[in-house]
């Protein structure tokens, strides 16, 4: 059986050093490099970790994706920053950001691994480099290199999925869609948000493609949710909408101000249903209904993901998906609710 002091031996650092890095002491204080070292070593030698506060780094890279001139649109990454920031002192880690994969390569011999924020999409050439200097990572909400890196994301095409079946249940069928411009990540990258590739392979699986209209381009704006709503409700030929599934509770503002100025009454005429549930939803008029991601989950899977890696524990990449919660307000209340 492999030994503390066996490990010791083949680093170079006393046994209390590795004792208490392999116990996950998180009051010891020490090198990321060293902590590194004796993790590999153990991990190589055979030695059993006992357990993912182990891995957990002392310090963490943050690859930052968002961008603070985009506002509302990039409010929920701010809300996941902020999750990741307060999971971290909880767990005793020090964070810290990077704007791009250059920097953070530049300074990964400081770090065991990272976690990245922010719905940028990423050249393939630099997540390799990436990898080849920090191959521990998690990507919390995209999913841009499978076969590399881990992720958790929301489960956003249940959402979706879900979204509909609320909205059927309640008697709707002329259910539409409002969203952005996105990608799909991965292997290829596919110009069409995971949520609008949701919404048009349910409908259609379901007989509802029809009468569901689909207006997703463009940003993520309360301006863009509004003009699309506008062209929705001009280009129909038939009866209008019934109900509108919304990407992201920005756009969702726009749908309901277009909506009000139409003369629907919201949700008597048209319900409205939103994903995100920022604290705008709130404050709209009505209340908009809209599927809250809970951000402190996203936060606490990539550490703990990011803890396992680093341990060893996984052989394959991870990827997690966590469900959202329908919280209900005026826009729409499902058949259930009432």
């Amino acid at each position: 059986m492999v030994s503390l002091s066996d490990i010791a031996a083949a680093t170079g650092y006393s046994k209390a050093t590795v004792s208490r890095v392999l116990n996950g002491d998180p009051t010891f204080s020490v090198r990321e490099d060293t902590r590194r070292r004796i993790i590999e070593v153990g991990n190589e030698m055979g030695y059993a970790l006992k357990g993912r506060r182990v891995g957990i780094p002392q310090n963490v890279a943050i690859l930052d994706n968002v961008d603070p001139e985009r506002g509302l649109h990039d409010a929920y990454f701010f809300d996941v920053r902020e999750a990741l920031k307060v999971k971290a002192l909880e767990h005793m880690m020090s964070l810290a950001s990077f704007p791009d994969c250059d920097s953070l390569i530049g300074a990964a011999d400081r770090f065991s691994g990272f976690i990245s924020v922010g719905p940028s999409p990423l050249k393939g050439a630099d997540l390799e480099k990436l990898h080849a200097a920090l191959p521990h990572g998690v990507f919390i909400d995209i999913n841009p290199a499978p076969t590399l890196f881990h992720s958790v994301r929301p489960d956003l095409q249940q959402t979706v999925l879900d979204a509909i079946d609320a909205l059927r249940d309640q008697g709707r069928q002329r259910i539409s869609f409002v969203g952005g411009d996105g990608h799909i990540m991965g292997m290829h990258f596919h110009e069409e948000d995971i949520r609008t590739f949701a919404f048009v392979n349910w409908t259609e699986r379901l007989g509802l493609s029809a009468d569901a209209r689909v207006f997703a381009e463009g940003s993520f704006t309360v301006e863009n949710g509004r003009r699309q709503m506008e062209r929705m409700l001009a280009d129909s030929t038939g009866p209008a909408p019934d109900a509108v599934v919304v990407a992201a509770d920005p756009l969702a503002v726009g749908v309901l101000q277009c909506l009000v100025a139409a003369g629907l009454r919201v949700p008597d005429d048209v319900a409205v249903v939103s994903i995100n549930n920022l604290e705008v939803c709130e404050y709209t008029a009505p209340p908009l209904s809209s599927y809250a991601i809970n951000r402190e989950e996203l936060a606490e899977s990539a550490i703990l993901l990011l803890s396992d890696s680093i341990i060893g524990r996984y052989e394959q990449r991870h990827h997690v998906l966590i469900s959202t919660e329908l919280v209900v307000r005026s826009s729409f209340v499902p058949a259930t609710a009432v």
